[in-house]
């Protein structure tokens, strides 16, 4: 019988790479199996790529995310990071960055490699790249810039209607966990429509190559504008080109010649060139030559090439190795979430078991001690307190705790008792947040002198809360949970908005994810008040 033969062939140089860079983005990969986003300050720094923040391996922001953000708070402040960094990243790598280091890139190529008959370039194709300059200036610019001034209120519009990234990385790769299937019950319209066009950008990658890199991708646009400035990429030797157009005839992006605002660099076209005119170089060193080496250079040439790339990727390991062990292990945003986590089921367990050995003891002193119990939880019942179990969940007593409020009170959650309290988790950048804060007002405004309401702002602050609040006018109570006991307390994550509402004896009545409305704040507020 003959041996089953496989093939294996062996991944190219800029596979690995981006294999290296969608694994370097997503080095927290705690939080695939725990389903929640990573928090930590390195989630301030933007990644070079195309990679969603609300992925929950994603150790740092999107660049396109973090523009639109830019772009909505210019009332505010200049988004002077952003640009700088947009600039940096485009000036030293260009659209380098599409063709290996964007792990989108990448899916987008696999898809391409399944058998079908595929829709090759033209003139037709070519015209239909300029379109992502108008997904620039309209989606990731204008509208952002618009609700801005306008609203004072942060649109992504892009990441909100088109993102497929912000679909499969972020929507599905939590849904995908079980520890959110709470989450199910918030999708609606909006996601399905999200969702079709997700399907739509990966069937047309199957039929059209990087399809959504050419004609939708608003940072390739950004980036291709550096592509003739760029420190690192794919160059031609002007004095060798005879202009054959072999180049261009391989290349299956809309390119007019080597390096222009569609050349992606993936260097492709480096060993079809007969003059040996093309190589990939970063700076005035060949990082990749053409195949036998370039003419009339020096022999030792090929040899220091060969060890520049085996200490590259030496360095890029050590790198990789360092990110998975910080981000799972070392950080302290990781480290503080499991030691918060234990301190509360600890502490709940503690309290919930005192309760049991009393009532155990109280049973074993006789009936006299027993009819002694029962007045005695008669009065603490009068008094506002509750026999309920410790917890967050539905029918648990929330476990007290103390926060500063942003104008320098303690909110004592323990003082609230006989009032029906609302606690929402928000933040600057989360749009529904924003959009029903107003409701939280008026609800407090209805019902002032039996309720109370905190509005608790996330750990992960990206504007100042403090400055953003000043001329809102908004009379409930904000503060800004800075050291997570708060948010861990209410079992709060990173998807947002939240909302808690505790019945006049401290009893959880209400603990979910999601928009909330007038109407529904009210019903809240009368079943809490029956609890």
């Amino acid at each position: 019988m003959d041996k089953l033969k496989i093939n294996w062939k062996r991944p190219t140089t800029r596979r690995l790479a981006q294999l290296y860079s969608a694994l370097l983005y997503n080095a927290h990969l705690k939080g695939f199996i725990t389903g929640e986003i990573y928090t930590g300050k390195a989630k301030y720094a933007c990644v070079p790529g195309f990679n969603c923040y609300s992925c929950p391996g994603a150790t740092g922001a999107c660049p396109l995310g973090s523009l639109q953000n830019a772009m909505a708070s210019l009332g505010h402040k200049a988004g002077w990071y952003i640009w700088g960094i947009l600039l940096l990243f485009g000036i030293t790598l260009g659209r380098t960055i599409c063709g290996w280091f964007c792990p989108l890139g990448m899916l987008q190529e696999l898809l391409h490699k399944i058998p079908t008959p595929k829709i090759k370039k033209s003139n037709f194709t070519r015209i239909l790249s300029y379109l992502k300059y108008v997904f620039l200036a309209v989606m990731v610019l204008a509208i952002p810039m618009w609700y801005g001034f306008k609203h004072d209120m942060p649109y992504p519009a892009f990441c909100k209607y088109i993102c497929p990234a912000g679909t499969e990385e972020g929507a599905i790769g939590l849904l995908s966990n079980q520890k959110n299937i709470g989450l199910f019950g918030m999708l609606g319209e909006f996601f399905t429509r999200k969702f079709v066009i997700l399907m739509l950008i990966i069937l047309a990658c199957v039929f059209v190559y990087r399809s959504f890199c050419r004609f939708i991708c608003p940072l390739g646009a950004i980036y291709g504008l550096f592509n003739r400035f760029s420190i690192v990429g794919v160059k031609v030797d002007t004095s060798k080109c005879n202009n054959c157009g072999a180049c261009v005839r391989t290349c299956k992006m809309d390119v007019k010649h080597v390096c222009d605002h569609e050349c992606i660099s993936c260097g492709q076209c480096i060993n079809v060139c007969p003059k040996k005119a093309i190589s990939f170089k970063a700076g005035g060193f060949t990082v990749i030559a053409p195949k036998g080496g370039i003419p009339g250079e020096a022999p030792e040439a090929a040899a220091k090439r060969i060890k520049f790339r085996r200490t590259l990727w030496g360095v890029a390991l050590a790198v990789l190795v360092g990110a998975l062990v910080w981000f799972n292990f070392l950080d302290p945003a990781v480290k503080g979430k499991e030691t918060a986590a234990q301190t509360q089921t600890t502490t709940a367990e503690s309290q919930n078991e005192e309760a049991v050995d009393g009532v155990v003891k109280d049973a074993a002193e006789g009936s006299a001690a027993t009819d002694s119990a029962a007045a005695s939880a008669t009065t603490d019942s009068a008094a506002g307190g509750s026999a309920a179990v410790i917890g967050k969940e539905v029918g648990n007593q929330l476990p007290d705790f103390t926060i500063k409020t942003t104008d320098g009170k303690d909110f004592h959650l323990a003082d609230t008792r006989g009032k029906v309290v609302f606690i929402n988790c928000w933040a600057t950048y989360c749009v529904p947040c924003v959009h029903e804060l107003p409701f939280f007002c008026e609800l407090y405004e209805k019902h002032k002198d039996d309720i109370e309401i905190l509005a608790v702002h996330t750990p992960d602050v990206t504007d100042d809360p403090k400055e953003y609040l000043a001329d809102k006018g908004w009379n409930i109570p904000f503060a800004v949970d800075t050291d997570r006991k708060m948010w861990d307390v209410v079992g709060a994550g990173t998807t947002l908005p939240q909302t808690i509402v505790l019945n006049r004896k401290g009893e959880v009545v209400y603990n979910q994810i999601g928009s909330v409305t007038p109407e529904t704040l009210e019903a809240l507020y009368k079943k809490a008040n029956e609890g």
